[in-house]
């Protein structure tokens, strides 16, 4: 990898760290816990179409990870991981279906299968299957928060792609 390139990726894992570091001082104003906006997502939305998959997976595993140990949040690092990585894989293969114009909805698809991540990982670690009744406000809160994060990196776009030169 050309070093410009891993700096880019470096300054967006940057700032996708310290959007999630300052999203976590905000007060949750949902009383389901484990639901919030998820605002370093749209530094991963714009990966996702700007960057190759290996540097896109690589950006947000090293988010996660610097994530959990920053926020004193080890535990979470099982249900963030496996909640990143079916996102994470889903938004890789709508992006040949979903085009750039629609970032949105890939982010929305991206947050529900973050969601659907989360609640397997929570089943299979407790062994109760009980916790599939919180799963539709999980949709719910999810589908209203990929739509927010989607549109934050369908309208940074265009600004970006006027800073950055063209290399891929």
């Amino acid at each position: 990898m050309k070093p410009r390139r891993l700096a880019e990726l470096a300054v967006l894992t940057a700032v996708a760290l310290i959007i999630f570091i300052i999203e976590l001082q905000i007060p949750n104003p949902f009383p389901i816990p484990g639901v919030k906006l998820g605002l370093a997502n749209i530094i991963t939305v714009y990966a996702v179409y700007h960057y190759r998959a290996y540097e896109t997976a690589m950006m947000v595993a090293v988010r996660l990870l610097l994530g959990s140990i920053f926020s004193g949040n080890i535990a979470a690092l099982l249900y963030s991981a496996s909640g990143s990585v079916c996102c994470l894989l889903g938004m890789l293969l709508l992006r040949k279906i979903i085009d750039e114009r629609h970032l949105w909805l890939a982010s929305v698809f991206g947050a529900v299968l973050h969601n659907t991540g989360q609640m397997l990982a929570a089943v299979a670690v407790t062994q109760t299957a009980q916790l599939f009744a919180y799963y539709p406000f999980l949709l719910v809160s999810g589908c209203l928060a990929g739509a927010f994060t989607g549109l934050c990196a369908q309208f940074i776009v265009p600004r970006l792609k006027k800073i950055k030169p063209k290399t891929k």
